[in-house]
Parts: structure tokens; sequence; C-alpha cells
């Protein structure tokens, strides 16, 4: 298994990009802002990726950071949804807008994404959401579920993307005090962004 990869940027085309790590050249797909992203790059490149090997083919997909390559993760166990739409969904949809309407069950923000019909958003919604609860569940140290609904979606939310309950519990706390009316898009969002920063 292929899980990261190290090196410069030699190459590119819609979706993908060839990236040189000690002379060899992989070819890694990528969701479209993503492969933009590394391509405009001008220096090293680490991207977090997932091999996918099958009788005829095997290919690579790369992210940029652990939570995207978490997040496709979820995706690819869901009935359906093989590797090729799991990364045209990332292509159309921000990891936080992703997160956020599968945890506040919105369908038509997944139908939006071209290839994405109601039946398939329903059973996204219905198997992530599950695994994201359950994903939390067991990352939270012991301590008590969160009584305020919408600092717990947000917070599940963050956990499945590959954050430590620590940080999910300090980063939503931190951003929900100043909102006045916040969704747990928002709420995900600013958390993402303030990590980021960190």
């Amino acid at each position: 298994m292929i899980s990261r990869l190290r090196g410069m940027i030699v190459g590119s085309g819609e979706g993908f990009v060839i990236l040189d790590v000690g002379g060899v050249g992989y070819h890694v797909f990528m969701p479209l802002p993503l492969a933009r992203e590394a391509a405009a790059s001008r220096g090293e490149v680490i991207l977090f990726t997932h091999l996918v090997a099958r009788e005829d083919s095997v290919a690579l997909y790369g992210f940029l950071a652990p939570g995207e390559l978490e997040m496709f993760r979820l995706l690819i166990t869901v009935n359906r949804v093989g590797p090729a739409l799991a990364t045209t969904i990332l292509s159309q949809m921000t990891v936080s807008d992703l997160a956020a309407a599968v945890i506040g069950g919105d369908e038509k923000a997944l139908t939006r994404v071209s290839g994405v019909g109601t039946k398939n958003a329903g059973r996204i919604i219905l198997e992530l959401k599950d695994k994201m609860k359950k994903k939390a569940a067991h990352l939270v140290d012991g301590k008590g579920p969160v009584v305020d609904p919408l600092r717990s979606d947000a917070e599940s939310a963050l956990l499945a993307l590959g954050f430590s309950s620590r940080e999910s519990r300090d980063a939503v706390s931190a951003v929900i005090s100043g909102m006045p009316q916040p969704t747990v898009q928002d709420v995900i969002k600013a958390a993402l962004i303030r990590m980021r920063e960190r």
C-alpha cells in the first residue's frame, strides 16, 4: 500500500498530476481543485494517497490533507460509490460542505453533484452518518455525550475527518461561542479554518 508520496509535480491534467519521486513518475488521480492546487505548487508536494487495485487496473488517488483522504475512504465504503464517483463528489464539494451535508441529512446538497441521484444521496447520508457517529463514539475518551446536538454533530464530523477528540472539541468550542445562530456547516467550516491556521 502506498500511503504517502513526496516529490515534485512534473505534469498534470484534468483531475490528475504526475508526481516525480526519486526519478519515478506516479500518475495520481485527484479531485479537480486539489489537482490544480498541487500543479500550481513550485516546491515539493506531499500527497496522502490511497491505492485501488483491481483485476484489470491499478490506480492511485491523492489528497493534500489527511482529512480529505479520510473522507474519500469513507465515501468508497458506501454501496455503489466507487473511487471515480468519490473523486467527483470531492471535486464539486469541499470536505466541510460534504461533512455538513451528511451530518445534517441534506440530500439536496449531494444531488447537486453530477452523478449523484436521490437514491445515492440518501444512501451516502444513511451509511456515512452512522459511520461518523460510531467513529466519534469510539474517540470521545470515555467522556459522556455532548448535550448540544449542534456541537455534537460538528465534533462528529471533525472526528470522522481524522482530527483527535481534543482538537475537535477545542476547535468547536472556540468558534461556536462567537456565532449568533450557527448551522452545523458554519461551525465545521470555522473549526477547519481555525485548525489550519494553528
